[in-house]
């Protein structure tokens, strides 16, 4: 065997043969590293061109007068004075986006989180089963589906043969300011397929042994979801409430299509986001556009950040405790 002394020298010469990085030159380091450069060049302009550059544009804009035909005229912040203490219609977009936000996130949620609890259990057809209920989030809050809805719930729809087969005569839900927003609401509920399958992953990753464990101690269904099941997903409860209320406050196309682009009857389904494009594109006040769409952004953010704060309550990480 051969000795520390004898080893060395051995060391040292393959050390000497190994590539050098102290000192290179900078043409051979480009050399080396231009390839990951060329490869993360279009996501680079992709970012500047189409994400920072409009960001960067509609801030400018929303500090000034622009109707897209003439050149922007600085005011300050006349555009945040107007919406704030003027426009009585921002306000309204701004309510009827949190009724929206407050009843369709919890009961997306919990209408997601009971399918995937019975599809989390392995039968006969469960993969179709699964496929059918995700179908819904495939399409998409998309025109077409948009229609039919309205259609559904419009006068003589399906929703209307329904509940007079049963004596309950409504009419058209969509031209009711009563009943509108319900739709849109149902439509958002619909599509429940993709926290469905989020909350699938979350319950395959609970442990066994902790059913096991109630169950010995006599806990009924309830009882183990409330202490086993529940605790163990509410990383996976954030992540989807993150994701459903920026969804929600950016919902667009369902109230667009069943308020017939004006928000009605009676602004009762007026968006923000449908606000916010009838000012842009309807009344050519794209620099006041701009200032809602970074009224929004702010909204969004400041909501997230209480969320996650909050989450330091009621979120369980296995192995860590509460936090």
């Amino acid at each position: 065997m051969p000795t520390i002394a004898q080893a060395r020298p051995a060391g040292e010469r393959a050390e000497k043969a190994g590539p050098k990085t102290v000192g290179e030159p900078p043409a051979r380091r480009w050399k080396r590293t231009g390839a990951a450069y060329v490869f993360l060049s279009p996501w680079v302009v992709g970012a500047a061109l189409l994400t920072v550059g409009p960001m960067l544009a509609s801030l400018y804009l929303a500090f000034t007068d622009y109707d897209l035909f003439n050149t922007p005229k600085w005011v300050g912040l006349q555009n945040f004075e107007r919406m704030f203490t003027q426009d009585d219609r921002f306000w309204n977009s701004v309510t009827v986006t949190l009724k929206f936000a407050l009843i369709s996130v919890p009961l997306k949620l919990a209408v997601a989180l009971g399918i995937a609890l019975l599809l989390n259990k392995e039968r006969r057809g469960t993969g179709f089963y699964r496929s059918a209920f995700y179908a819904p989030s495939l399409l998409g809050a998309s025109v077409s589906v948009a229609l039919v809805w309205r259609s559904l719930f419009g006068s003589n729809g399906v929703v209307d043969g329904v509940l007079g087969f049963f004596g309950i005569h409504v009419g058209s839900m969509v031209d009711q300011p009563r009943y509108a927003l319900l739709t849109v609401i149902a439509l958002a509920i619909w599509q429940f397929g993709a926290p469905m399958v989020i909350f699938l992953a979350g319950l395959k990753q609970v442990p066994k042994e902790l059913y096991e464990a109630a169950e010995l101690d006599g806990a009924g269904p309830v009882r183990r979801f409330l202490s086993v099941t529940l605790p163990m997903i509410t990383p996976v409860v954030l992540f989807n409430l993150v994701l459903e209320v920026i969804q929600a406050f950016q919902s667009f196309t369902g109230a667009f299509v069943i308020g017939s682009g004006r928000g009605g009857p009676s602004d009762s389904t007026l968006l923000y986001t449908l606000y916010l494009y009838q000012r842009g594109f309807n009344n050519f006040e794209m620099g006041y556009a701009s200032a809602m769409a970074w009224v929004l952004l702010v909204t969004i953010a400041v909501i997230t950040i209480l969320l996650f704060r909050s989450s330091r309550k009621w979120v369980f990480y296995a192995g860590e405790g509460n936090r």
